[in-house]
C-alpha cells in the first residue's frame, strides 16, 4: 500500500510543474530521484512551493536510473547519501559530508559550476536539509548564491504529546479511561487539525508524537479472542482505524514517529464487567486472563500500525517498583510486541519507551535489553511542572542513572500545572532547561506537553467566542523547546535577536519591540517556577499555583502531604518558609534561596514584564497581542499576592514561638494586602479566562479540592481567601479578649457500628495498648481525640508480605482512619500520594486528616488519613508495608484537621484561619 501512494505521488509530481511567471523569473530545477522515498518527496515539494513564493520559476523532475544530472547553476540536486540512483553522480567529498553529519544530519552546498547539493545522511535529513534552506529562502528572500553548511539534531528524540483524556471522567469510568469517540473527541476526526499539527511539528523539526491514554486499544482493534473487548461500536471503530492509519502515514511523511502510550494495568470496561474485575486495581497481582488479553491487544496493534511505536507506564495503575513490573513488560508486553512483528512479517523493531514514572525503570530494562534492543526511557523534568534549570540531588541521580543504562533518556517536561494558563514563551529559562537535560542528565531527547490545557487539548482556557486552539496560541513554547532540542549550544545575543524579530514579525512591531515582547515574556517566566520552588505544596498536578495558596498550606505544608522532593532537587538549595522562620526565631544563619528573597524576586519580575509590554506598539494580530499584555498583569498581581503572603506567613510562624498576640498583629495588613492583590487577579480573569486549570477532578488537591468543575476560576477562589482573612481578624479579637488563650477544644471521635468481616482481632486505642496481632508492639503517645476507637489488629508480617485488605459491611457511611508512618521506609506503607497514584483519593483519602497523631515505641510517629465509604459491603485492600488500622467513624462526625504535635516540633496554629 505504502508503495503505491508513493507510486501514485510520483506520478503526479513527475509531470512538469511549471508556475506561470514573469519572464524575468529565475528558473530552476530540483531534481528527486525515483528511489528518493515519501519524506524527501515531502521537503522537496516544500522547497519548490518556497521558491515559488519568492517569484523563481520551478520545474520538479524525477530521474531514473539512465538519466544524468544535468550541470549548472540552475539546479538543486535533493537526495539522501545512500540513494542509489544518485550514487555515482553526487560528488564523494559531498557524501561523505553529509553522512558525517550523522543521523537526521544533512549537507547543503554548491559546487564550482553552481549545482546545489541538498543531501541528507538519511531520509529525514534530507526533510530537514530542506526545510533548512527553505527558512533561509524565507529570511533572504531568494536562494543564496553560494552555501555549504552541516548540521544535524542534538536530541535523538524531539516529541511532542497530546493527551486523548479530558477535564473530567466519564460516566461509569475511572481516571484515563477514554475511549475514542466522535463525542468525546470530535477533533480527532478532524484531518486538517491533523495537518495543522502535523505541519508545526517538521516546521520545528519534531520527530516523534506521543498519543497518551489509558488503553487505546480496545478503541482501535477487535480481538477474536475477546470481541466484547472493544468499547465502540464498529462505525465507530471503522472510523478510528481510518483516522489512525491517515495520521501515522501523514505523520511518516514528515519523518515523525507515532508512539501510542498506554497506563498498566487497565482494562476496557466491557472485559471487566464480563469477568467481574474493576478496570484498574493497584494492588491487584498479575493475572493470566489479564496478561493474555494485553498481550494479544498489543500483538495485533503492532501488525496493524507498523509505524506506531509504544510508551509503557507500568506504574501508577499498577503496584509500582518491584517484580510484577519486571514480569510485566518482559513476560506481556515485549512479546505481544514481537508477536505482531512475526504475524506482520516486519523485522525492525518499533521503539517502546518505558516510563520511569513509579517503577524501577534500572532494574526493568536490565531485565528486557537482552531480547529487545529498540528501547527507550522517559523521565519528567521538573516532575509536573516547570521550576528549575539546575536540577540536583536524587532526581538528578536517577535521570543520569537511566541515561547510562546505554539508551536513549528521554526528559519529559509534563503537565506545567504551575504555569497553566497564562502564557509562557522565556527562551532563556527553555534554553537553560534543555541544556541542563543535556549536562546535568545526560538526556538525549525532549517529550514536551502543551504549555497549557493538555486536559481539554485543542482548545485554549482563553474565554474566546469560538475558542482558539492551543497549538496556535502557544506557538512560541513548541518553537523554543525544538529550537533548543535541535542544537542548545547557541549564544545569548544571537538569540535575542533570533526571538526579537520572531516577536516583532508576528506582532508586526520594530525589532525593538520584539527585543521588549521577549524581555516581558522571560521577566514573567521566572515568576512562577520561583513562587514554587521554594513555596509549593508539590510538583504535581494536585496543585495549581496560579489558583494561589491558603495559609495553611504556607505555614504546614506536611498537612497536606509535602512534596519534598521538589525542593531537594527541583529547586536550588534553599528553605521552606517553615525552615526559615524557626531559623529567624533562633537566631541562625540561612542557606541559599529563601523564601524572603524570593517574595522580592518575584514583585521585581512582575515590574520589569510590566515595563516592557507597556513599551510596544502592535500593528498585526493585536487581539492577541492584547491577551498576551493582560496576561503580564496577571502574572504581577499574582506575584504580588504570594510576596504578601509570605510576608503574612512569616510574622505567624514567629508567633507559633513567641506567643504574642502582636506578632498576628504585624500579619494582618500583608494578608489583607495580599487578598487586595487577588481581586484584582480575579478582575484581570473573570471576562478573559474559562478555567485555570484544565484537571477540573478530584485529583487536585491545592489549594482546594476539585470535584464536578469546582474551584476551577479565580473568582471562586476569593471568597475562600476572604473568609481566611476575616477568620484570621475573628481569632485575633479573640486571643486578645481571653488574654491569650489558644485554640477551642476537639471534639473526641466516637467509634462507628461495623462489622468486620476479615479480620476479627481488635483493639481499644490507648497508651500502652498493643496494635498489631503478631508482636507486642505498643502505643507510646496518641492524640486524645484517637482515645477509645476501636483498632483492628492484623499482622505485621502479613502486612509487608501480601498486603492488607479489609472487608466490611455497614448501614451507614462511614470513614475508615488509616496509620501512615512519617518514615520513609520499604518496609512501611506508603501515605496515598497523588504524585505516582491517581488513584490516591478516590476514597477521599489522600490529605493528611492529623499529622503526627500518635506514636509507637521503635517507630516513627504517624499520620493519619481517612477513607471515606457509603453504607454497604466494601473491600479496602492497601498495598504491602506497615501501617494501622484505626477504626471506624461515622461519615457524619466531623473531622477537623489538625497537628496533634507528637513529633516533638510545636504546637498546631492552623485554628486561627478555619
Amino acid at each position: 500500500m505504502r508503495n503505491f501512494l508513493i507510486f501514485i505521488f510520483l506520478f503526479f509530481i513527475n509531470q512538469t510543474i511549471v508556475q506561470s511567471a514573469e519572464s524575468l523569473a529565475p528558473s530552476k530545477t530540483i531534481y528527486v530521484s525515483s528511489q528518493s522515498g515519501q519524506r524527501v518527496l515531502f521537503g522537496a515539494k516544500r522547497l519548490m512551493e518556497e521558491l515559488q513564493k519568492n517569484g523563481y520559476t520551478i520545474k520538479l523532475t524525477v530521474v531514473d536510473y539512465k538519466q544524468k544530472l544535468p550541470q549548472g547553476k540552475n539546479s538543486i540536486v535533493v537526495a539522501a547519501a545512500d540513494d542509489k540512483v544518485f550514487s555515482a553522480q553526487i560528488p564523494q567529498d559531498i557524501k561523505k559530508k553529509a553522512l558525517t553529519a550523522g543521523k537526521e544530519g544533512f549537507f547543503i552546498s554548491t559546487d564550482a559550476s553552481g549545482n546545489f547539493y541538498l543531501i541528507g545522511a538519511d531520509h529525514s535529513g534530507t526533510l530537514y536539509g530542506c526545510l533548512d534552506l527553505i527558512d533561509r529562502i524565507a529570511e533572504n528572500k531568494s536562494l543564496p548564491a553560494k552555501l555549504a553548511v552541516t548540521d544535524h539534531p542534538e536530541m535523538v528524540l524531539r516529541g511532542t504529546c497530546i493527551g486523548l483524556q479530558k477535564p473530567d471522567y466519564l460516566p461509569g469510568h475511572d481516571v484515563y479511561e477514554y475511549p475514542y469517540t466522535e463525542e468525546s473527541f470530535p477533533w480527532l476526526y478532524d484531518k486538517k487539525l491533523w495537518i495543522k499539527y502535523l505541519d508545526m511539528m517538521v516546521d520545528n523539526r519534531y520527530n516523534s508524537l506521543y498519543l497518551w491514554n489509558g488503553h487505546p486499544f480496545s478503541s482501535l482493534l477487535r480481538l477474536k479472542e475477546y470481541p466484547y473487548a472493544v468499547e465502540v461500536d464498529d462505525a465507530t471503530l471503522k472510523k478510528n482505524e481510518e483516522i489512525f492509519r491517515f495520521l501515522t502515514q501523514e505523520a511518516d511523511k514528515r519523518g515523525i514517529w507515532v508512539i501510542q502510550m498506554f497506563y498498566n494495568i487497565i482494562i476496557p470496561k466491557p472485559f471487566a464487567d464480563k469477568h467481574g474485575l474493576k478496570t484498574q486495581d493497584r494492588n491487584r497481582p498479575i493475572i493470566p486472563l489479564i496478561a493474555d488479553y494485553t498481550q494479544k491487544s498489543i500483538a495485533a496493534f503492532v501488525a496493524k500500525y507498523p509505524n506506531v511505536g509504544l510508551m509503557v507506564a507500568l506504574g501508577e495503575a499498577m503496584e509500582g517498583v518491584g517484580q510484577d513490573d519486571i514480569d510485566w513488560f518482559t513476560k506481556t508486553i515485549i512479546p505481544g510486541v514481537k508477536d505482531g512483528l512475526k504475524v506482520a512479517g516486519i523485522k525492525e523493531e518499533p521503539p517502546i519507551v518505558l516510563r520511569a514514572h513509579d517503577t524501577d525503570a534500572p532494574a526493568v530494562m536490565k531485565a528486557a535489553l537482552p531480547f529487545y534492543k529498540n528501547l527507550y526511557t522517559e523521565n519528567k523534568f521538573n516532575g509536573e511542572a516547570l521550576t528549575t534549570y539546575g536540577p540536583r540531588g536524587a532526581w538528578a541521580d536517577l535521570n543520569r542513572k537511566l541515561a547510562a543504562i546505554g539508551t536513549v533518556n528521554i526528559s519529559n517536561v509534563h503537565i506545567l500545572a504551575n504555569l497553566e494558563p497564562f502564557r509562557y514563551g522565556s527562551a532563556d529559562f527553555i534554553q537553560k532547561s534543555v541544556q541542563a537535560m543535556n549536562k546535568i542528565y545526560n538526556a538525549k531527547g525532549l517529550h514536551l506537553y502543551p504549555q497549557h490545557s493538555y486536559w481539554d487539548w485543542p482548545y485554549a482556557a482563553d474565554d474566546v467566542k469560538g475558542r482558539i486552539l492551543e497549538v496556535d496560541r502557544d506557538w512560541i513554547w513548541y518553537k523554543e523547546w525544538a529550537r533548543y532540542a535541535w542544537k542548545s549550544e547557541r549564544e545569548r545575543p544571537e538569540e535575542i535577536n533570533y526571538w526579537g524579530k520572531q516577536l516583532a514579525d508576528k506582532y508586526g512591531s520594530s525589532l525593538a519591540d520584539g527585543k521588549s515582547i521577549l524581555n516581558a515574556y522571560e521577566e514573567s517566566g521566572e515568576i512562577s517556577p520561583k513562587l514554587l520552588r521554594r513555596y509549593g505544596i508539590t510538583d504535581g498536578n494536585r496543585q495549581t499555583l496560579t489558583l494561589g495558596m491558603l495559609m495553611t498550606q504556607l505555614i504546614n505544608p506536611f498537612r497536606y502531604g509535602l512534596f519534598t522532593l521538589m525542593y531537594e532537587s527541583e529547586a536550588p538549595e534553599g528553605e521552606m518558609i517553615i525552615e526559615y522562620a524557626e531559623k529567624e526565631w533562633k537566631k541562625q544563619g540561612h542557606i541559599g534561596e529563601t523564601p524572603v528573597q524570593v517574595a522580592k524576586e518575584v514583585v521585581e519580575h512582575g515590574k520589569k514584564a510590566l515595563a516592557s509590554i507597556e513599551k510596544v506598539k502592535a500593528t498585526k494580530d493585536v487581539e492577541e497581542f492584547n491577551r498576551l499584555k493582560n496576561d503580564m498583569y496577571c502574572y504581577d498581581e499574582m506575584a504580588n499576592f504570594y510576596a504578601e503572603k509570605v510576608k503574612s506567613a512569616l510574622w505567624i510562624l514567629r508567633f507559633k514561638y513567641s506567643n504574642q498576640v502582636a506578632d498576628l498583629e504585624q500579619a494582618l495588613p500583608f494578608l489583607q494586602k495580599s487578598v487586595d492583590h487577588y481581586a484584582k487577579l480575579v478582575k484581570l480573569t473573570e471576562d478573559n479566562y474559562l478555567y485555570a486549570n484544565s484537571m477540573q477532578t478530584k485529583q487536585r488537591k491545592i489549594p482546594m479540592r476539585g470535584v464536578d468543575k469546582t474551584f476551577i476560576h479565580w473568582k471562586e477562589m476569593l471568597p475562600v481567601f476572604t473568609k481566611e482573612l476575616n477568620h484570621f481578624k475573628k481569632s485575633i479579637d479573640s486571643l486578645k479578649s481571653l488574654n491569650g488563650a489558644t485554640a477551642a477544644k476537639i471534639i473526641p471521635y466516637q467509634p462507628a457500628d461495623v462489622k468486620v468481616l476479615n479480620e476479627t482481632g481488635t483493639y481499644l486505642i490507648n497508651k500502652n495498648v498493643e496494635v498489631f496481632a503478631d508482636t507486642s508492639v505498643q502505643i507510646k503517645e496518641v492524640a486524645e481525640q484517637l482515645v477509645g476507637l476501636k483498632g483492628i489488629k492484623i499482622s505485621k508480617e502479613k502486612q509487608v508480605r501480601v498486603g492488607t485488605e479489609i472487608k466490611f459491611s455497614t448501614k451507614v457511611p462511614v470513614k475508615l482512619l488509616v496509620g501512615f508512618f512519617t518514615q520513609k521506609n520499604s518496609k512501611y506503607l506508603a501515605p496515598p500520594q497523588l504524585e505516582t497514584d491517581a488513584s490516591a483519593n478516590n476514597y477521599g483519602q489522600s490529605e493528611i486528616k492529623i499529622s503526627n497523631a500518635l506514636v509507637l515505641n521503635g517507630f516513627p510517629p504517624a499520620n493519619v488519613h481517612a477513607y471515606s465509604f457509603p453504607a454497604g459491603t466494601h473491600t479496602l485492600n492497601l498495598g504491602k508495608g506497615e501501617c494501622l488500622v484505626l477504626g471506624f467513624i461515622d461519615d457524619k462526625q466531623e473531622l477537623r484537621i489538625f497537628n496533634a504535635g507528637l513529633d516533638g516540633r510545636g504546637k498546631d496554629i492552623d485554628w486561627l484561619f478555619e
